[in-house]
């Protein structure tokens, strides 16, 4: 029986797979032990800045390097988090914290251009990266990230995971949260912000 000329390039990328893996496992098992705890998840306690009221209950003033607003879920309006999931992680509600469909994705995207032109950061991630992690383009911190988000996936519920992310991602002008930037950006509370805005 002779060997088809395919077959040792088929079998070095199998092994590669599988040493890749194996390599990657080890990695997980010495790193996730090390991993932060939950808790600041768990009890959040954002920065709130220090806000001056008139008698009439008028805000003079809001004093802080962080502008922010906490709402729960339930104050966001649903097209917003409609928005938000379609813009930043269509698969949202399907994955366990990675989407290996969008990692395929920009890995081969990428590999196309010749560089980092997309990423493949879920909600969950950007959460690891925002409350745990700095924003240094490394495999490491990567590979990190995506353990964190393993994490945090099997402690909160996606509704607590995307209420964090509501109220922690940057969105310019000092405002941190959805609810700050609308007033930062609209004048107006989140909840009065039409679909346009």
């Amino acid at each position: 029986m002779s060997v088809r000329w395919w077959a040792f390039p088929l079998l070095l990328v199998f092994l590669l797979v599988a040493a890749g893996s194996l390599v990657l496992g080890f990695a997980a098992v010495v790193i996730y032990p090390t991993l932060p705890t939950l808790d600041v998840l768990t009890d959040y306690q954002p920065k709130i800045p220090l806000r001056i009221y008139s008698a009439d209950g008028q805000l003079i003033g809001e004093f802080g390097e962080e502008r922010r607003a906490v709402v729960s879920l339930d104050q966001v309006p649903k097209n917003l988090v409609n928005a938000i999931v379609a813009a930043e992680d269509e698969r949202f509600y399907e994955h366990g914290g990675v989407d290996y469909v969008g990692v395929a994705r920009a890995a081969l995207s990428n590999f196309a251009s010749g560089g980092v032109r997309q990423g493949a950061s879920t909600i969950t991630m950007q959460v690891a990266r925002n409350f745990f992690l700095t924003k240094e383009k490394t495999l490491t911190r990567k590979f990190n990230e995506m353990l964190l988000a393993f994490k945090i996936e099997s402690s909160l519920s996606k509704q607590q995971i995307l209420e964090l992310y509501i109220n922690q991602i940057y969105l310019g002008q000092r405002a941190y949260g959805f609810a700050a930037a609308a007033q930062i950006y609209y004048g107006k509370p989140l909840a009065q912000l039409t679909l346009a805005e």
